[in-house]
């Protein structure tokens, strides 16, 4: 496929670099960077006593590891999974701990809701706010879901709050920037494949024929079930596939479980900042299922009150 249709392959591939020169690589590798510098230099131990009844009330989980919540929701994919993984290396949480606060605190950021969502497609950055808000509750929903999943105590000795950090300031940041240029190459890296995978199933017409078939089943529009299915396996491309609908609670409905989702492409970005440490993301998936069933319901509740 990659030979006979290599003319789509290379626009897909193309607007995959377009958007990660434009959009991902400006919003994350900043967020990669800062986050994994102030992990380093000791925010999670910083924000414990503030978050720590928050936490364990509403979601059985530290205040250190309730920072991850809202990392997650400023930074974007997969911006809180990597805060996460950092604080698992440094023995901030548990093992158990991390896999549980995976299924709420990595989620979209504002600046793609807003921004692409609400003013690129909708054309309505208010539109946007709203969809980013119903992101918000959905992330918190899913976690009070998931608050009974036991995590147990950190594995390591936890540093002390005013302890500094045992290398100076220069290698840790040095040390950051390093890593936040692997991670973002491989963010981009899953993108352009998972782009190239989408454009070669509409090229090759199976991309069409499975939303017809679904549009026929389920009576929505067949762009509707183009977009749907252009999302499960990349997030830009699903939300792009949306230009031309109008806003509707159904359109609304329908980037929001989208965004909630996630993707396939996103899911392995996941995998890929989670590597180097013993969190096997088991609850991940689950989290973003319960986490878009919650964004389309809202959306859907939402939007009727307004279309």
């Amino acid at each position: 496929m990659l030979i006979f249709a290599s003319g789509e392959v290379i626009k897909s591939a193309a607007d995959a670099l377009i958007l990660c020169s434009q959009l991902i690589i400006p919003s994350l590798f900043p967020f990669f960077t800062a986050s994994s510098l102030l992990s380093r230099l000791g925010l999670p131990q910083l924000l414990s006593c503030s978050l720590e009844p928050i936490g364990q009330k509403l979601f059985c989980v530290s205040g250190k590891g309730f920072s991850a919540f809202f990392v997650g929701l400023c930074g974007g994919y997969p911006m809180g999974a990597s805060y996460v993984a950092d604080m698992e290396k440094s023995g901030a949480v548990s093992t158990a701990e991390a896999e549980k606060l995976l299924t709420f605190c990595s989620n979209s950021g504002p600046a793609f809701i807003i921004g692409a969502i609400g003013s690129g497609i909708f054309s309505s950055p208010s539109a946007g706010l709203a969809l980013y808000l119903i992101h918000i509750v959905s992330a918190a929903l899913t976690g009070l879901v998931f608050r009974w999943v036991k995590a147990s105590a950190p594995e390591k000795p936890q540093p002390e709050l005013s302890s500094p950090p045992s290398e100076g300031f220069s290698v840790i940041f040095t040390d950051c920037v390093k890593a936040s240029v692997l991670s973002v190459l491989s963010v981009c890296g899953f993108v352009i494949v998972f782009a190239v995978v989408t454009g070669l199933l509409r090229s090759s017409g199976i991309l069409p024929a499975l939303a017809d078939g679904i549009s026929r089943i389920t009576g929505l529009d067949a762009s509707y079930c183009t977009a749907l299915l252009s999302g499960l396996f990349e997030l830009g491309s699903g939300i792009g596939s949306m230009r031309g609908l109008t806003l509707s609670a159904g359109s609304l409905a329908l980037a929001s479980g989208i965004m909630g989702y996630g993707s396939m492409s996103v899911h392995f970005q996941t995998l890929a900042v989670l590597s180097g440490t013993k969190i096997q993301g088991t609850l991940y998936l689950p989290g973003r299922l319960v986490c878009a069933l919650f964004s389309v319901v809202l959306s859907l509740i939402l939007g009727g009150l307004f279309f």
